[in-house]
Formats: structure tokens, C-alpha cells, sequence
């Protein structure tokens, strides 16, 4: 499988809990940027294979959508003509700060081995390029 698919599908998930809408688990509003403000660190990790999350601040409306995600996943996945098996890490840090905003960093892994990370930067998600000197 190429890692393009599985970075594309990634993305599309991380983008949709980033939104804030959470249209594809059927109109679930959680504010995952706000919500990650309220830890210690400022971020919050989201691992969407286990639909889970470490942070000990969220809310309960955030731990429920996260399970939807999960759910979700296999579904997306065979819209993108991808055996869901294939992803074999999802975890996505999402994050607010001074200098990037709204962002969060999306690290997939396939059954391969490849894995890739990507940092986008507002809502929607756009790929941060660092300009090159």
C-alpha cells in the first residue's frame, strides 16, 4: 500500500475531529483545540486506531467522539480502497499555541513499516512547509 493513501486518509480524519463538526461520525460538535488548552502540556494526542486519548482533562464528549472515530476508520478506509488493516499506527497531536495557532501533527504508520509525519496548520488542516534558505 502506498503511504500517500494511508497520509491521505490520516489527514482526513485528524482534519475532521479538528474541525470541530465531526461530520463523519454524524454531526458531533467537540472543540478538540479548546479542550487541549485545558492540559498541562497544551496538547492533546488522539490515537484513532484504539479511539482513545492519555489526557486527563477532557471531557466526556471528547472520549465519546474518539470511540466514534475508531468506528469510523474502516469505513474510510474502504472508500479509499484500503484494507483497514494496512494502518497499523494513527496517532494525531493536536495543539494551540503563539506561533503556529490551531495545528496539529498527523503520524501514520503501515503495515510496511513506512511511516510518515505531517504538521498542519489552521481548520481546515493545510501542510506546513517551512520555507527552505
Amino acid at each position: 500500500m502506498k503511504l500517500g493513501i494511508l497520509k491521505s486518509i490520516a489527514h482526513n480524519i485528524a482534519d475532521s475531529l479538528g474541525s470541530g463538526i465531526g461530520l463523519m461520525i454524524g454531526v458531533y460538535t467537540v472543540d478538540v483545540f479548546l479542550e487541549a488548552q485545558g492540559e498541562p502540556g497544551g496538547f492533546v494526542i488522539v490515537d484513532f486506531l484504539a479511539g482513545s486519548t492519555q489526557a486527563i482533562a477532557v471531557s466526556a464528549d471528547l472520549r465519546r467522539s474518539l470511540l466514534l472515530y475508531r468506528d469510523a476508520l474502516p469505513q474510510l478506509c474502504m472508500k479509499h480502497g484500503v484494507d483497514p488493516q494496512e494502518i497499523t499506527r494513527l496517532d494525531v497531536r493536536y495543539g494551540t499555541d503563539r506561533v503556529y495557532g490551531r495545528h496539529f501533527t498527523v503520524t501514520v504508520e503501515g503495515r510496511s513499516g513506512k511511516q510518515s509525519t505531517d504538521l498542519y496548520v489552521g481548520s481546515p488542516g493545510k501542510r506546513f512547509h517551512r520555507r527552505r534558505r
